[in-house]
């Protein structure tokens, strides 16, 4: 409609010109004498020209304003190129992109087309986050490629974006929206509340909460465990308002590189600073650099070369490296996104395989082992920063805090077990249940680069490996509930986040599983619910 109330009031201007120019003087003694003394019909053609676009330019302008309007690909869908200005730019220039057929309804096969100038390589669709491959590609006339993808339309709003380049992280070149928009959300209340691998289908309850998801470098192109299917959690994630830290392991088995092998961090830090860069993960709050590599479980690949504090942190932010070098997690993710944050990821507690060489007051191999560590980290992020080079300290730290509930101290209270200090006398005092955190946090509070840096407790449940108890067969109600209490207590803490909520396919971790219930489980997932509906 702006468009023909556009092309109305040109038409009435030119009618108004033309009446105009009807009175002006015809004899050939009005015409003959310009104001320099020439001749009108000696004037060159190409200053006619000139005078023609001076006079009816604007006419022009809004005669390609309205072809412009006509150039849009599907009628009633927008297409846009990021990282333009003008209103116009993205339709003229592309990626055009075109349904077939244009009209087609939520459920039936289509195939969108995309055409663009570029010949981009290694291109993809996201359809509300899920990844389509192109089905065809063709070279057209006028130095024009376009990709033809076959997809299903889903129901309501749909977001499809166009990404290219995905083999180094994928980079968006345009995207159409389909549907009427849906209605703005209110704004969620935020919990300290989170889950390990969040069931997509659960009721947040208007809650902001956590989700924990994990990547591995060799297995980057797996299903379940790869970069495309990371990135659909990761929309899901975020469409239902949850903040998501993702923990990248180097393999199966193998969380950190092998001390010493320098092919393998090279590997690593490719794919961190791959999905760094990925603009389907943009959203995504934090990365956790690794979890429980203290433990000889988790160096299967080279058990003689276990990660030492020392390589944790020469691998995280430097440490024993030149300053200038900036082969590490934290310089290889801010290089591509500075906005993002990056964890220390979580040491295990309880885990005797490793002891550091800076005994923390508490003497225990778990602690000297994060004591140490804590303490390399800060001392390459203060040379680092003393050589003009910022930023290289963590934004936060990943922590396990699992509960002991069948503690004898307790005497048969295990709700009580997180409130509730454990100290052992053959660990020379440390705790033996959820307040371990708290020695996490003295232990990352007694340095200057990392004091008071948020904590995320990232594995929390009732499951000590040493006793095996799973918490389908011991969790006692009202445990949550006072873990939590606490945790609002800490300022410092930002997540509470149970291991885990639902893997499919996986049958190793029914026994921890809220979605499944199993056993004592029921009571677990009862009072999950019923601390969101707070």
């Amino acid at each position: 409609m702006r468009a023909v109330r556009l092309a109305d009031r040109a038409l009435a201007a030119v009618r108004a010109r033309s009446q105009s120019a009807r009175s002006e003087p015809r004899s050939e003694a009005e015409w003959r004498q310009r104001g320099d003394g020439t001749s009108l019909r000696s004037v060159p053609d190409y200053k006619r020209i000139l005078a023609f676009l001076r006079r009816w330019g604007w006419l022009l302008g809004l005669l390609l304003a309205l072809a412009a309007c006509a150039l849009l690909p599907i009628p009633g869908y927008v297409v846009i190129a990021p990282g333009r200005g003008d209103p116009l730019i993205p339709v003229l220039l592309g990626p055009q992109m075109r349904l077939e057929p244009p009209f087609a309804r939520p459920g039936d096969e289509v195939r969108l087309h995309v055409t663009d100038r570029t010949p981009w390589t290694h291109v993809l669709l996201a359809v509300n986050g899920v990844p389509v491959y192109p089905e065809t590609w063709e070279a057209g006339l006028g130095g024009q490629w376009t990709w033809t993808f076959r997809l299903v339309l889903p129901t309501g709003p749909s977001e499809i974006v166009f990404y290219h380049s995905c083999d180094t992280g994928c980079r968006e070149r345009g995207r159409m929206m389909l549907g009427e928009p849906p209605p703005p959300s209110f704004a969620l209340l935020p919990t300290k509340l989170g889950l390990v691998f969040p069931n997509p289908g659960r009721d947040w309850h208007g809650r902001s909460g956590w989700a924990v998801e994990v990547t591995y470098v060799q297995r980057a192109q797996e299903p379940g465990w790869g970069i495309d299917d990371l990135a659909a959690k990761v929309y899901a994630h975020r469409a239902k308002g949850l903040r998501v830290l993702v923990r990248v392991d180097y393999d199966y088995n193998q969380s950190i590189p092998p001390r010493g092998d320098h092919l393998a961090l090279a590997e690593y830090l490719d794919y961190l600073a791959r999905l760094a860069r990925d603009d389907r993960l943009r959203e995504v709050y934090g990365y956790i650099i690794g979890s429980s590599y203290n433990g000889l479980d988790q160096n299967a690949l080279a058990p003689d070369r276990p990660v030492t504090p020392e390589w944790y942190a020469r691998m995280f932010n430097g440490y024993g490296e030149p300053v200038h070098h900036t082969d590490n997690a934290v310089q290889a993710v801010r290089a591509e996104n500075p906005q993002v944050r990056i964890l220390v990821g979580p040491v295990r507690p309880w885990n005797t395989d490793q002891d550091g060489t800076h005994k923390y007051p508490v003497d225990a191999p778990w602690l000297n082992y994060m004591n140490t560590l804590v303490r390399y980290v800060n001392e390459a992020a203060r040379a680092k920063a003393a050589a003009g080079i910022p930023f290289a300290v963590p934004d936060g730290f990943a922590v396990q805090a699992p509960g002991r509930p069948d503690a004898p101290e307790l005497g048969g209270r295990g709700e009580a077990e997180p409130q509730t200090d454990l100290p052992r006398p053959e660990w020379n005092g440390a705790q033996a249940g959820f307040r371990v955190y708290q020695e996490w946090l003295d232990i990352i509070n007694g340095y200057p680069s990392t004091r008071g840096l948020p904590v995320y407790i990232t594995s929390a449940n009732t499951f000590i490996p040493a006793v095996g108890v799973p918490p389908a067969q011991n969790y006692p109600r009202g445990w949550l509930s006072a873990a939590l209490a606490v945790v609002e207590n800490e300022p410092q803490i930002q997540a509470l986040c149970w291991f885990l909520d639902d893997l499919p396919g996986d049958t190793q971790w029914e026994n921890f599983s809220l979605t499944r219930r199993r056993g004592r489980l029921v009571d677990a997932a009862e009072e999950f619910e019923e601390l969101l509906k707070r």
